[in-house]
């Protein structure tokens, strides 16, 4: 069974940075595409950034282009997302996600980020 533990959100500034990592088991997870999808309040899932199997390829939202960036690492099956310049638009309970990133079950718990002064 896929596992999926979301750490390192928090309560941060405007401008500030984050990390947020994403500890992955149950699966091969070499072999996945892999998301950061968040969900603000009384908002539905909105997917935030895709990194493929091998990570030579990324994708983002335009919310968050140029601000975020995603990255994993194989050998210790991890997820990441570096987080700068955060607005208060970016708060939201933050998840990693195996793709297909909408199917039940595919992923964490999720990290609560708060962008606030």
């Amino acid at each position: 069974e896929a596992q999926l533990v979301e750490s390192g959100g928090g309560l941060v500034q405007p401008g500030g940075s984050l990390r947020l990592s994403c500890a992955a088991s149950g699966f091969p997870f070499s072999t996945y595409s892999m998301n950061w999808v968040r969900q603000a309040p009384g908002k539905g899932l909105e997917w935030v950034a895709l990194i493929f199997s091998t990570g030579d390829t990324t994708l983002y939202s335009d919310s968050v282009k140029g601000r975020f960036t995603i990255s994993r690492d194989n050998a210790k099956n991890m997820l990441y997302l570096d987080m700068n310049d955060l607005k208060t638009e970016d708060t939201a309970m933050y998840y990693c996600a195996k793709d297909p990133w909408r199917q039940e079950g595919n992923r964490g718990q999720g990290t609560q980020v708060t962008v606030s002064t």
